[in-house]
């Protein structure tokens, strides 16, 4: 026997007395661990969420191309973090803190852009300040999370004002200038696809607040537990919101091709 084959047979002998799991995978996903499993599912599922939409892109509608293509990039933009995530995750068993915010940093902002694209593709005069107000709201709320987060700046002030900045984007969505727009101004398929998009962003994005307040400030959830939230909650509020995009788009571009333009109207 080669030194090569009595190294793997003393390795195989210590694994099976120590009854498998207490063995060091050596940064490979250990099948006992959930949220590792969890990672590397979504992390594939927002790669291949990136191809589909892509390629559904093509055969859209030509006003609901760029936001078929901006929710490609932010599933994509996912989908290169989660493979850092997890990796993170499997080799230190820790939370991957500063990960998940650059992939908030940069995923939440655009979708915080569809708003705008798709009210603008039904009613291109709309202000711009639309756009403006719902990425301040977002800078706000992430910037204070992480600083909050990271000890760099009083977590309960941090949380405090993150929680002022989703109340900021809540408000322009549900009452201020897009709400108003999105209720009379568009037609039938974009105020679907606001409305869907307002809910994710309104009881879908509520995980990320309850798992600061009750993971990081007062400390009633482990990271375990935690961490396979938020990555639950990332396979929705990322993947489910492009998708619901691409489904309104879907039946618009269906309906102009049947030529019935009945549903496109506006709801009164």
């Amino acid at each position: 026997m080669s030194v090569l084959e009595t190294v793997a047979a003393e390795t195989a002998l210590a694994a099976a007395q120590s009854g498998g799991d207490n063995m060091n995978w050596h940064g490979f996903l250990n099948p006992h661990d959930y949220v590792a499993m969890s990672f590397w599912v979504i992390s594939i599922a927002m790669v291949a969420s990136t191809v589909f939409f892509l390629m559904e892109s093509v055969y859209l509608h030509p006003h609901w191309k760029t936001s078929m293509n901006v929710g490609a990039l932010v599933t994509m933009i996912a989908g290169v973090h989660y493979f850092y995530m997890r990796e993170f995750w499997i080799t230190l068993g820790q939370s991957p803190i500063v990960y998940r915010y650059i992939d908030w940093s940069l995923t939440v902002p655009l979708q915080m852009v569809e708003f705008y694209l798709i009210l603008s593709a039904a009613k291109p005069d709309i202000s711009k300040m639309i756009f403006w107000r719902l990425l301040l709201g977002t800078v706000v709320m992430i910037a204070f999370g992480y600083v909050g987060e990271e000890g760099i700046l009083n977590a309960w002030v941090g949380f405090a004002v993150g929680m002022a900045g989703w109340g900021f984007i809540l408000f322009e969505i549900f009452i201020g200038e897009a709400s108003a727009v999105a209720r009379k101004d568009v037609g039938v398929y974009v105020q679907t696809a606001f409305t869907a998009m307002r809910f994710i962003v309104s009881v879908g994005w509520s995980v990320y607040p309850l798992g600061y307040f009750f993971g990081y400030l007062t400390g009633a959830v482990a990271e375990a537990p935690l961490n396979l939230l938020y990555n639950l909650a990332d396979f929705v509020n990322k993947i489910a919101f492009c998708l619901v995009i691409w489904n309104v788009a879907r039946s618009e571009t269906q309906a102009k091709l049947r030529g019935n333009d009945d549903l496109s109207r506006p709801l009164v």
